[in-house]
């Protein structure tokens, strides 16, 4: 699947069908019916893009599989008001939770979005990328990459937060909350989610900015991994 389909079928799923529900569709199917089926559409979109389109598992893919379960089985908390903003913010505390014990733990788990991003197919390549990411520049770059994550998910959870206890006003299971909850998914999206996407892109590309500045030769010209083969050529001379 081309990479345009898929941010568009993303964006389908994730945002404009929850919506319809939302919006069109609470008088048919009834207001908590239409609240729980618009909120389980992203939640089963991101379990048919991991388990029959996608196939890939590794700790990426995982992460958003816990991550859309967290919010399916959130979907049947039925609740309003400052407890409805703090269950739609959670996904960002796992975020937190999860690369703040990495860094707690010693190992940064930006490193896992990194590793992907190169893909070492044998032994040999993944005992290499290992110790290339335990060089000290490349070690703290991690370690700093995975504390920027973890404060953006603090300040996005921060900001939906309070984006739904602003705007999520009325009693659950009544049509103007089904509305409100359209309207702060749908500011949330792109006051919040594409900031945030834009923000970690950035902290990704940073890290690997470090990561091969650790590399002999032009990256435009060759590879990671051809360039990896230079490095035991270069620490000889």
């Amino acid at each position: 699947m081309g990479r345009s389909l898929k941010l568009g079928l993303d964006f389908l799923f994730g945002l404009i069908i929850p919506i319809v529900i939302l919006s069109r569709f609470s008088d048919d199917l009834g207001n908590i019916t239409a609240y729980v089926v618009s909120a389980l559409v992203p939640v089963t979109w991101v379990a048919v893009d991991l388990f029959f389109i996608t196939k890939r598992f590794n700790f990426i893919t995982s992460f958003l599989g816990l991550n859309a379960v967290v919010r399916g089985v959130l979907a049947f908390w039925f609740v309003d008001g400052a407890a409805y903003a703090f269950k739609d913010s959670v996904p960002s505390l796992l975020w937190v939770v999860v690369f703040g014990a990495s860094l707690l733990f010693g190992r940064p788990l930006i490193s896992a979005f990194l590793e992907q991003t190169f893909d070492p197919r044998t032994p040999k390549q993944e005992r290499s990328l290992k110790d290339l990411f335990d060089e000290g520049p490349v070690r703290r770059a991690l370690w700093l990459g995975t504390l920027a994550m973890v404060l953006i998910s603090v300040v996005t959870g921060a900001a939906n937060f309070l984006l739904n206890l602003r705007i999520v006003t009325a009693g659950f299971g009544t049509q103007a909350f089904n509305t409100q909850v359209a309207e702060s998914n749908a500011i949330a999206r792109f006051a919040i989610a594409i900031p945030e996407a834009l923000a970690l892109m950035v902290v990704v590309g940073l890290a690997l900015r470090v990561v091969y500045a650790r590399l002999p030769g032009d990256p435009g010209e060759k590879d990671f991994w051809e360039l990896m083969e230079l490095r035991p050529a270069r620490e000889k001379d």
